[in-house]
């Protein structure tokens, strides 16, 4: 899957892209087969079995396509959030 990114900065991982769509595209989808491939599992039919993988698959690929984004967001809030709790914490002690 090279022509999915999966470096990103948090500036470019914040701007929408085909990543985006693609999981857009994948998450009702795998939620629709997990859920009607689970309910056909329970009655023991075949294809219960198959949307159930077919949808884990879909799973899968959703989230190796969006998580690479959501991690370089999360780390660059991540080290805001920690530059707001040192001038939160020095305000709190009347330091400057």
């Amino acid at each position: 899957m090279s022509w999915i990114r999966t470096e990103w900065t948090a500036e470019e991982a914040d701007e929408w892209t085909k990543e985006d769509l693609i999981t857009i595209i994948l998450s009702p989808l795998a939620y629709l087969l997990l859920t009607v491939g689970v309910a056909l599992a329970c009655l023991f039919m075949w294809q219960g079995y198959v949307l159930t993988v077919i949808g884990g698959i879909c799973t899968y690929y959703m989230h190796k396509i969006i998580d690479p984004k959501l991690r370089a967001i999360s780390s660059e809030y991540e080290k805001k959030q920690q530059e707001y709790l040192a001038d939160l914490e020095a305000s709190t002690r009347w330091e400057n």
